[in-house]
This record gives structure tokens, sequence and C-alpha cells, in this order.
């Protein structure tokens, strides 16, 4: 077992921590380029497997809610268990699942596939972000390798566009699967070799189970609630049930965690200011800006017309402006507090997204949405970088794994809430229109949602004012056993 004492770290600078860097960027370019090129597959998917309408929205569905579920457990489980260790292991889980996922043959392996697949994801996510939070120190070591891990997730966002839409033309659905193989079987391997081993425990500390079960199983009722709920509806029975059942769970988790020795998410964190306006971001982000992907896709494929090729060509402009505000995030974030960066990144977001929504309609142009795109993507990169400093600041390195685990939770149900909210508000004015009619109906919609969303950006935007100001001196991680972490800004 591993201790929860830090990793050792050292700079960015040094050759042993660039290779880890690339490796730990290279985890996060393989779980976005999995997100958008299954996507692009679906069709195929769907006819191929025989699946039916409703159904399909599972193979995205079961990923999303196991996701989802299993943050905070795949968080614990990198603080108690070893970083490395749960980051190989849920590396050979998505090797394992992408190699049965391209033999399924009918739609319920492939649903039982893509939510083995969440499960891997939300032990790998966590998992990558802890070692960066571990291995590289706070302050600008940190920033950048942040903005570097940023920037490849932003590259695999285009990547799976690009490559889902080749690979399915050229070689058929399974393939999209079968690349992961080779990809996570690598890093996998590397990473024994690259990343410092799990060091040995100094203390024994026990897992909180009860807390695990009851924090899993609330979380992933909740998840799958915001996710089903649109085309189930959210009066239905089944999604009462389960939303009560989620909640009864969740509050049987906050008694819990406040009553036991060792708990799985110690209450205390809600204390670091940072890593609370951090977790509260992430909800926003997602649930507003992370959502652009699906309204965008909507309107290049089912109103102007693109193929799955020329829609991914498409995302080339507001993934390179990703991009490059990730890194543009990380020099902010190293001369300046972490509370400025995070605001400015935010209101040039909201900016960007409102010129977005002017540009959108039935037969306009993709040059018309270009100006938005660009100045959205840079604002949502700067902010991207950001919040995870926020989110990693003032937290004790036996704790970032936990720390990690809960803001990427507010991530995933962020984005489910504000999915559900726009994709409502979009297709409010659809019901009944065909053709043209229907075009028009949907370009509408979209631009409607797009508005939301700027406002909703705002909101973040004020959010970020509540992080600490600067501090004179340099902050400092708080010790393990400290009552409460100390607020950090990332900035030194």
């Amino acid at each position: 077992m591993s201790t929860t004492s830090a990793v050792p770290r050292s700079g960015a600078g040094s050759r042993a921590n660039g290779w880890v860097l690339a490796l730990l960027a290279f985890a996060q370019l393989i779980i976005s380029l999995d997100f958008n090129i299954v996507y692009v597959a679906l069709p195929d998917i769907g006819s191929k497997l025989g699946f039916s309408a409703q159904s399909l929205q599972w193979v995205v569905s079961a990923y999303a809610v196991a996701f989802g579920g299993f943050l905070l457990l795949g968080g614990r489980a990198s603080d108690l268990l070893g970083r490395r260790r749960m980051f190989v292991l849920a590396l050979g889980l998505y090797a394992a699942s992408s190699l049965v996922g391209g033999l399924a043959g009918n739609p319920g392996t492939m649903v039982a596939v893509r939510a083995v697949q969440g499960l891997g994801g939300a032990l790998l996510f966590p998992a990558t972000l802890s070692l960066i939070n571990t291995l590289f120190e706070e302050g600008a070591p940190r920033n950048r390798a942040l903005a570097v891990w940023g920037g490849a997730g932003a590259s695999g966002l285009t990547l799976g566009a690009l490559l889902g839409g080749f690979l399915t033309g050229a070689f058929g659905w399974a393939s999209v699967f079968f690349v992961n193989v080779p990809l996570a079987g690598i890093v996998a391997l590397a990473a024994l070799a690259v990343i410092p081993r799990d060091p040995a425990a100094a203390e024994r500390r026990s897992f909180d189970l009860p807390g695990a079960l009851t924090a899993t199983a609330g979380v992933t009722l909740l998840v799958y609630v915001l996710v089903e709920a649109p085309s189930a509806g959210w009066g239905s029975a089944q999604m009462v049930v389960c939303l009560v059942l989620a909640v009864l769970l969740l509050a049987a988790f906050a008694l819990i965690e406040s009553r036991a020795a060792d708990p799985l998410m110690p209450l205390r964190l809600f204390g670091n200011r940072s890593l609370a306006a951090g977790m509260a971001i992430t909800f926003i982000f997602m649930g507003t800006l992370s959502a652009l992907p699906y309204f965008l896709t909507v309107l290049f494929q089912s109103v102007h017309g693109y193929s799955a090729i020329q829609t991914g060509l498409a995302f080339l402009v507001p993934s390179l402006s990703i991009a490059t505000g990730t890194q543009v995030g990380e020099r902010m974030a190293t001369r300046i507090a972490t509370r400025t960066t995070l605001f400015t990144g935010l209101v040039v977001a909201a900016v960007g997204t409102a010129v977005l929504a002017v540009g959108i309609s039935a037969h306009g142009g993709y040059l018309a949405l270009v100006p938005g795109l660009v100045v959205a993507g840079i604002g949502q990169g700067i902010t991207w970088t950001g919040m995870w400093i926020a989110a990693a600041s003032g937290v004790a390195p036996g704790e970032q794994g936990i720390a990690s685990g809960m803001a990427s939770t507010t991530q995933q149900i962020g984005g489910a809430v504000g999915l559900a909210i726009l994709i409502a508000v979009a297709n409010s004015g659809t019901k009944g229109k065909v053709g043209d009619a229907l075009h028009s109906a949907m370009a509408d919609g979209t631009r409607t949602a797009v508005f939301i969303a700027a406002a909703g950006v705002l909101l973040g935007a004020l959010v970020a004012l509540t992080l600490p100001r600067r501090a004179a001196a340099a902050d400092l991680p708080a010790p393990a056993d400290a009552p409460e972490p100390a607020p950090a800004s990332s900035a030194h």
C-alpha cells in the first residue's frame, strides 16, 4: 500500500519529470480522444449492432454514468493504494474493455463495455491529475504541467473527431475501439518505467467502505437521472424513485463522513476556499462551455449538412484556440493570482460565447462562427488551466487524489445538468417541424441555448471572485493533519 504523503517532487525542467509529464499528457489525450471518437461512430454502431433509436444513447450514457459515479472512489483509491498503481490499472481496464468493445456483437455487450471504460476513466482521471499535483511543485512548475496536460486534452478532442471519421469510413466502427488497445497498453508499460514507484506506507490507513458504497451509489444514481430524464421524462416514476434514492444515499454519505475516523472525503476540505471555488467553477464550466461541442455538432451535421470528416475539420479552430488558451492561462496563473486568471478567462469566454451565438443561423457560413470560436476557445483554455490549479491549491499531498476526484465529480455532474437544460431549451421550438422550417428552428434554438450558456459563464466569473486574493508571501500546502488547509493561490 502506498503512503498518503507526497511523492518526491522536483521542478518541471528536469529530464525525468519531462518524460513523466509527456506520459501524463498522453494519458489525458487518450481520455479526450476516446470521448469524441465514439460520437462520430455512433450511427454505424447503431445500425451494425441493432440498437434502437432510443437505446443508442446508452453507448454514450453508460460511459458517462460509470465515469461520474466512480470518480470519488477513484480519487481516494489513488491516495490510499498508490497513484502509479491506479494509473496503470485504469489503462489496463481501458485496453481490455476497448478490445472487447471492438469484438462486441450485440447492444448488451457494447453497453457493458462502455460502462467498464467509464470505470477506467474514473480511475485514470484523478490518478493522472493527482500525479501532476504531487510530482510538480505548487506554483510555476505545476502551472506549466497543467497547461501541457490541458493542451493535450484539447488536442484529443480534435483528433478524436478526425480519427473517428477516418477510421469509421475506412475500417468500420470497431476500429475506433481497437485503436485504444495499443495506445493504452504502451502508456501503461511506459508508466512502470517512467513514473516513480509508489512509496511504502508510512502509516496504515483504513478504507472507508460505507462512505465508498454510499457515495458511489448516490452519485451514480444522480448522474443516471441527469442523463436519462430528458428522454424518459423528469416526472416518470423511475426517475423520481432514482432521484429520491440518490438524495438519501448522498445524505447518508455526508453523515458517515462527518463521523468516520478516516473518511473517504474529509468534509474539512470544503473549508479550503480555493478547492470549493474550483469545484463550483468546474461545475459551471462543464454545464456551459463544454456543452458547446454538442450544439456545434448538431449545427454542423443536422443543419448545415457537414460530413463526419468536415465536422472534425470544423473543430480544428476551437481546439487550437483552447490549446492556445491553456498556455496563456499557465503564464497568467504564474505571474498573477489564480483569482484574476479565472475571472479574466471566464469573462473572455462569456464574450466569445455570446459572439458565437450571434453568428449561428440556419443559412450562415462557417466564417460567421470563427470569431466567437476563437475568443471563446481562448477563454475556455485559460479557465481550464486555472480551475485545476485552484482545485489543487492548499491541498495536502496525501489528499490530492480525493481533491481531484471531488473537482472532477462536480465537473461530470455539471456537464449532465447543463446539457440537459440547454438541450431542452434548444429543442423547445422544433416539435412538428420538418425540412427548412426544422433547420431554422434548430438553429434558433441552438442560438438561444448558446446565449444562455454565455450568461452561465458570467456567473462563473462571479464565483471566481470568491477565491482567495494573492498572498504577499509564497503560499504553501497545508500539512496532512491540518484542520483546515491554507487557502493558497497557485501564483508565485
